[in-house]
């Protein structure tokens, strides 16, 4: 199917997919009620083992290879993308909900900064308009549930923006090469990790069997899914494209939370999520017709 979409429409296709299969992440993780240790010993195991299963299913033979492909950069993706995990979880733990938003909500700023210092990747004016637009429109979803929050959750908050920007601009240093294989490393990182810490407190528990169909659905499924897609992101658009992208998992995440928990949204809320929806729709549709142009000027 993709045969017949330019590069950069495969790209979007891949990271918005990606944001939209991420966006139940939040309610779900809220639905199974685990202890913050127990749900990063369930996520990262589980989304190894997902994260492994696609990696086979679309290398078969040549799965070896495709981990060996990614060498060392593929190691510091892994390694980025458990800190971007741990720190996604814990701040969620140590300050509201909206800080943490508001502070992912950077990412794409950070990434944009990056590209340009390291990789001399320079965006168009329109994207680095549209990356302010739907900052504001972030910043009214949240506004009502930010506040002074802690110090270590906003700093955990900070180190999942920043390792998550430095994780798609790293994957731009290797043009080509798919990096969504050491996912499967992440997982195990973070997984083995967080079950450590539990077991070594003694108060390990098996979720109940209402909450362990959610842990599942979420942690083998969803998750491995999502950021596979979101992962592959990077090999066709800049790292700070991929990020703004990643705000539609805020905005139809609250829709989510609206929908299921009753949590409806305040007018702010709605005017932001329909700023960042209105900008990401504008913007795909100016620049699919300066393709258009574009490929109506070639010769033949």
């Amino acid at each position: 199917m993709t045969s017949s979409l330019s590069y950069r429409q495969q790209g979007l296709l891949l990271t918005g997919g990606g944001a939209l299969v991420m966006s139940p992440d939040a309610l779900l993780i809220k639905l199974a009620g685990l202890p913050d240790a127990e749900i990063l010993m369930w996520r990262g195991l589980l989304s190894a083992l997902g994260f492994l299963l696609i990696v086979v299913a679309r290398h078969g033979r040549g799965t070896l290879h495709a981990y060996r492909r990614c060498g060392w950069t593929g190691i510091g993706v892994a390694l980025l993308f458990s800190m971007t995990t741990c720190g996604f979880v814990l701040g969620n733990q140590y300050t509201r909900g909206g800080n943490v938003l508001m502070i992912l909500a950077g990412a794409p700023l950070i990434a944009a900064a990056l590209s340009r210092v390291f990789l001399n990747e320079r965006l168009p004016r329109r994207t680095w308009l549209a990356i302010g637009l739907c900052m504001v429109g972030i910043s009214l979803i949240v506004i009502d549930d930010a506040g002074v929050g802690s110090l270590l959750g906003n700093s955990f908050a900070l180190l999942a923006a920043t390792t998550l920007a430095i994780n798609f601009t790293l994957c731009r240093t290797r043009p080509g090469v798919d990096m969504s294989p050491m996912l499967t490393f992440a997982g195990l990182i973070v997984g083995v990790g967080a079950g450590l810490a539990v077991t070594s407190g003694g108060q390990f528990s098996m979720p109940p069997w209402d909450r362990l169909w959610l842990v599942v659905l979420l942690c083998l499924v969803i998750v491995p899914l999502g950021v596979t897609l979101l992962q592959r992101g990077p090999l066709y658009l800049p790292a700070a494209e991929v990020g703004l992208l990643l705000l539609l998992e805020v905005v139809v995440g609250t829709l989510w939370m609206w929908w299921i928990l009753g949590e409806r949204p305040t007018p702010l809320a709605f005017t932001g999520g329909g700023l960042v929806l209105a900008t990401m729709l504008a913007k795909g549709l100016y620049e699919r017709r300066l393709e258009m142009r574009y490929r109506a000027a070639l010769p033949g």
